[in-house]
This record gives structure tokens, C-alpha cells and sequence, in this order.
């Protein structure tokens, strides 16, 4: 059974920076598709980041140029390095893998149970 485990969330001020970590368990196979969303009670989870095995990615609009998503395809390891965060940047920020961009693009797929992140001085 494959699971996703985040790590790195906590408090962080306005304007700093934070690291978001997610490592693959009890998987046999290269995820090609991982990436990071986020979700604020009240509100749908939305994407943030996505990368692909190729190195392709994309992100949200309202995190381009603050946020850089990377990736160990050996490891099948996804990391979100958040830079010059905002209050509106707290959420809980979620991992999710899929073995193709096909399984990602359906929706299905492994997420992990999230990590906090509080933006606040």
C-alpha cells in the first residue's frame, strides 16, 4: 500500500520562507505525476504545484514566482519550497502522487493526510 507522508508544517511570519517535504512509501513504481495542494476551511482543495517525472510543472497563479516544486525521481520524493509566504498562504498543504499523469488527471491517485502551514506574525 503506498502512502504519502508530509513534513515541515509550523508558523512561519509574513514575507518568510518554509520548506514542505512529502516522501513515498511502499512503492514499487516511479510516480510520474506529484505535486501539492492546499485546502482552507470552507473552501475546495486547489491545486498549488504539480510536477512531472520529465521535469514539466505547473502552478497556481497566486504562487508563481514564490513557489518552486522539485522532485527525486529515485526516491519518488516531491518537495514545495515556499518563499515570500502570505497570510493568505495558510492552509493545510496536501501531497498527492499517481503512477501516470492520466490516473493524476482523473482525479484518483494517493494523497497524504496534510501538514499546517500558519502564516502570521
Amino acid at each position: 500500500q503506498v502512502q504519502l507522508v508530509e513534513f515541515g508544517g509550523g508558523l512561519v511570519q509574513p514575507g518568510g520562507l518554509l520548506r514542505l517535504p512529502c516522501a513515498t512509501f511502499g512503492s514499487r513504481f516511479r510516480l510520474d505525476a506529484m505535486g501539492w495542494y492546499r485546502q482552507v476551511p470552507g473552501k475546495q482543495r486547489e491545486l498549488v504545484a504539480r510536477i512531472i517525472s520529465d521535469g514539466r510543472t505547473n502552478y497556481a497563479d497566486s504562487v508563481k514566482g514564490r513557489f518552486t516544486i522539485s522532485r527525486d525521481n529515485a526516491e519518488n520524493t516531491v518537495d514545495l519550497h515556499m518563499r515570500d509566504l502570505k497570510p493568505e498562504d495558510t492552509a493545510v498543504y496536501y501531497c498527492r502522487a499517481a503512477l501516470t499523469t492520466t490516473i493524476w488527471d482523473s482525479g484518483t491517485g494517493y494523497w497524504g493526510k496534510g501538514t499546517l502551514v500558519t502564516v502570521s506574525s
